[in-house]
């Protein structure tokens, strides 16, 4: 049995002071906080987005925290890129220590509207994407290196929208988080873990009527939808020392909406 000794817990557990961490989807929203909080938290950042436009923003917001940044243009539904998202990675900063995949997309269609086309790409941005990019960074983390992917409580529960192609994405997402923490735990030394956030405002969020996100956060135990930094803490956390002994779990970031 492999035993670690574990320094006395304080705050400074929580730093991720000369990590280097991946953000995926970093171009807004979710993505674009995580990369503002672990660049405030103490790391290096690579962000990744399609709209490579955009991500200049989040860059100075990194540089602004006194972190070193790259911005890598990434399609995470390419398995090719998502490799050359962690060479680029390994290449600027030798070593990464951090992936959150972040990048996803989503749809509102009724079953039995929702075209082949329509669900196959959800997947493949939400589920394959986060395999490739796992499997890439898997191939060249060390030991204590982290990942978090953000599913969604749409994996664990239904809302009131059809969303067939994202909650079975998402709920996929967290049978992929569990099984690559069981294979790279002990061999590895990855820890794998899962956020699953309720309705947060974000671009994809704001595609909802004002009547349902309103229903939403009604329903959470706080009464109240979430903001984007508190989900961004929680991964930090999940991405810290601090949570050296956590790996295989979901934490539902979503005040309360899923057991309320």
């Amino acid at each position: 049995m492999t035993r670690v000794t574990v320094a006395r817990m304080s705050l400074s557990a929580t730093s991720l002071d000369g990590r280097v961490v991946i953000v995926t989807g970093a171009s807004s929203g979710l993505g674009a906080s995580t990369a503002r909080v672990v660049a405030a938290a103490g790391a290096d950042v690579v962000l990744a987005a399609r709209r490579v436009d955009r991500l200049e923003e989040t860059a100075q917001a990194v540089r602004d925290a006194g972190r070193r940044v790259l911005a890598v243009p990434t399609d995470v539904a390419d398995p090719e890129q998502c490799t050359a998202l962690v060479t680029a990675a390994v290449a600027e900063f030798g070593e990464v220590h951090g992936l959150v995949n972040n990048a996803g997309i989503g749809t509102a269609v009724p079953a039995t509207r929702e075209t082949p086309e329509q669900f196959q790409q959800v997947l493949t941005v939400n589920l394959n994407g986060t395999y490739w990019c796992a499997q890439a960074f898997g191939r060249v983390a060390p030991r204590g290196s982290a990942i978090v992917n953000v599913a969604s409580v749409l994996g664990l529960a239904p809302f009131d929208m059809p969303q067939a192609a994202y909650a079975s994405s998402k709920a996929a997402v967290l049978g992929l988080t569990r099984d690559l923490a069981k294979q790279w735990g002990t061999r590895k030394g990855i820890r794998v873990n899962a956020v699953a956030p309720g309705l947060i405002p974000t671009e994809m969020s704001d595609e909802y009527p004002e009547q349902v996100r309103e229903q939403i956060g009604g329903r959470t135990a706080l009464g109240r939808l979430g903001e984007p930094d508190e989900l961004s803490y929680a991964v930090s956390f999940l991405l810290s020392p601090a949570a050296s002994y956590i790996t295989g779990s979901t934490l539902a970031v979503d005040g309360g909406l899923v057991f309320h």
